[in-house]
């Protein structure tokens, strides 16, 4: 649950851990800051979830992640706060194979955490019309027309304008 009276339509390509941290962060700027569990728990919750999308999560961050959730929703002083957790206890209830690919794994599922994504070209996909690397604001992919072009992940940014660009399937996120 979410507000009232919304629907998200969401795919594949929606990281559950990401939209949870999104509505945290909303939240938390939303809080009157009047009670503790909700001012001090939605700033907790929103850097697990921070360190959770960017991979540098710990252990037992899933652990303490859900405890401050289940002290804020019950221990709040408004609607506010005892709603904010949902987002979380929700998609890591329906979601937890996310949570754990991106603590265990430091794998994005749904591809849409930056710090836990990394493209690649297939060499046997890609024929070098350099539109990639024409396209690329890092200038991280390399190649001569017509031949192979390969990806520098020193230089890359995961900003995936290549992956969106190529028309020939080349680029592979993972």
């Amino acid at each position: 649950m979410m507000g009232s009276g919304g629907m998200i339509v969401m795919d594949e390509d929606t990281c559950m851990v990401d939209f949870a941290r999104y509505f945290v962060n909303f939240l938390k700027d939303e809080s009157c800051g009047k009670c503790t569990p909700c001012r001090e728990g939605l700033i907790h919750m929103s850097q697990i979830l921070e360190d959770i999308c960017a991979g540098t999560a710990r252990p037992g961050d899933l652990e303490l992640l859900r405890e401050l959730a289940e002290t804020v929703q019950t221990a709040s002083l408004c609607q506010l706060g005892t709603t904010a957790p949902n987002p979380v206890l929700t998609t890591m209830e329906y979601f937890a194979e996310e949570y754990r690919a991106h603590i265990e794994e430091k794998h994005c599922p749904a591809g849409a955490c930056k710090a836990l994504v990394t493209y690649e070209i297939d060499p046997k996909n890609c024929n070098g019309c350099t539109l990639c690397a024409v396209n690329c604001p890092s200038g991280a992919i390399s190649g001569t027309a017509k031949e192979p072009h390969v990806i520098d992940q020193e230089k890359c940014t995961s900003c995936g304008i290549c992956y969106d660009i190529c028309k020939f399937e080349a680029v592979l996120r993972n």
